[in-house]
């Protein structure tokens, strides 16, 4: 357990809320530039070269299967390069992906743009964000996880229009190379001086005594968490969530069009967007306080009744309200593992975890448009396809209240 009676971790004054700015600011760009802005990129790229959208969309798959495979080698490369050096490794390059985008010219430069957004992801990721909050914070962990993921959805809420509103002045090679810019001025100074292991816990604490971005010890096989009946438990059911939840959210707007119009449908993502963030907020000032399980059940529970209300009504104003309490919980999916994790299988194995769990769960996910899509198409309509979401997500809800034991946290090998 961390030491965390040394010091006060709901003070200002305490070093690991600076570090919970760093990583806000990694998830703005990472998430901004990595995931949300992936739109723009396929629409500019479009436009500039003239290639068909499956060239680029299959790039986008590409970057994140590679990056679902790299994030489970996290544990190892912090183990032999620390944390600093690993975050500095994916802030060099996710900013060379984003200036290649900005002057490519050829198709292979694309992808090999796309593969260095994937090394991005490796050290500026969830998993990475997860990891030093996790050896900063006991009693405040899910505020701090909540605060440093807002800035994900921040990033898409901010940065893509921006990027857009840049482009359409300045041309998109400048406003890649202007944003690339700010996140290196913005990012670089606070990732030098405020991220490392915090340096006053004990060994067994899964922490590092060695001052400065040091390595946390791999110390558990993938073998062993795979073995791990309580990992599965919360990986597997998190996992079709997040199916069912990227499937609704990229279907949204197609779906809503038709019933409200499309300024309506526009309104209802920036209000799912926005309740997000509040979601996160709201959870985060009390989680610390819940058994993360249940939390997550009732994440998930809410998520499955908002959608079933919104197959049942054409009424503009019940729609944006379910929309609006399906937000509310989107953010809190990702912030639920590392507390399990945690709680649950140890902080020696909480890189190694997370990284494992992170990569599951991001292939898994990333089907969800797709069998959503094909149920549509099977279907001729959303009710199938959007119902069988809200079977997933209740399915899922019960899954992840199945405890295998009461304390599973895996023994040092």
């Amino acid at each position: 357990m961390i030491a965390a009676t040394r010091v006060d971790e709901s003070s200002l004054h305490y070093r690991g809320w600076r570090v919970v700015l760093a990583c806000f600011l990694m998830a703005f760009f990472m998430f901004g530039f990595g995931l949300y802005g992936q739109g723009v990129y396929l629409a500019e790229l479009q436009r500039a070269h003239g290639w068909p959208g499956t060239l680029v969309s299959a790039a986008s798959t590409f970057s994140f299967l590679l990056t679902a495979v790299l994030v489970i080698f996290t544990d190892d490369l912090l183990a032999r390069i620390g944390l600093r050096s690993l975050i500095l490794c994916g802030l060099s390059a996710l900013g060379a992906s984003t200036v290649l985008l900005a002057l490519l010219q050829t198709p292979w430069q694309l992808y090999l743009a796309y593969a260095l957004m994937s090394v991005g992801w490796t050290g500026m990721g969830t998993v990475v964000i997860a990891t030093v909050l996790n050896s900063w914070f006991e009693r405040r962990r899910g505020l701090a996880l909540s605060l440093a993921y807002n800035g994900a959805t921040c990033g898409g809420i901010v940065l893509v229009p921006l990027l857009l509103s840049l482009s359409g002045s300045i041309g998109f090679r400048s406003a890649m190379l202007a944003a690339t810019l700010a996140m290196v001025v913005l990012v670089l100074p606070v990732v030098v001086i405020f991220t490392g292991w915090r340096t006053e816990m004990p060994p067994t604490s899964g922490g590092n005594s060695s001052t400065g971005g040091t390595a946390l010890p791999s110390v558990h096989s993938r073998k062993t968490l795979l073995a791990n009946a309580a990992f599965w438990t919360m990986v597997l059911p998190i996992a079709v969530a997040l199916l069912a939840q990227m499937g609704f959210i990229i279907h949204q707007v197609t779906f809503l069009e038709p019933l409200i119009g499309r300024a309506s449908a526009g309104l209802a993502v920036t209000v799912m967007a926005a309740m997000a963030v509040v979601g996160r907020l709201s959870l985060g000032l009390f989680v610390d306080r819940l058994d993360p399980r249940l939390a997550c059940a009732a994440s998930m529970t809410s998520q499955a009744a908002a959608l079933f209300v919104l197959l049942q009504s054409t009424n503009p104003t019940v729609l944006l309200v379910c929309c609006a309490v399906y937000g509310f919980s989107i953010g809190n999916m990702i912030t639920f593992p590392p507390l399990i994790i945690q709680r649950e299988i140890g902080a020696s194995a909480f890189a190694a975890a997370m990284g494992l769990g992170t990569s599951i769960s991001g292939i898994v996910s990333a089907f969800g448009p797709g069998i959503v899509g094909l149920v549509r198409s099977v279907t001729g309509d959303y009710t199938s396809a959007f119902a069988m979401c809200v079977v997933l997500d209740v399915v899922a809800a019960s899954v992840v209240l199945w405890r295998p034991g009461r304390r599973t946290k895996l023994a040092a090998s």
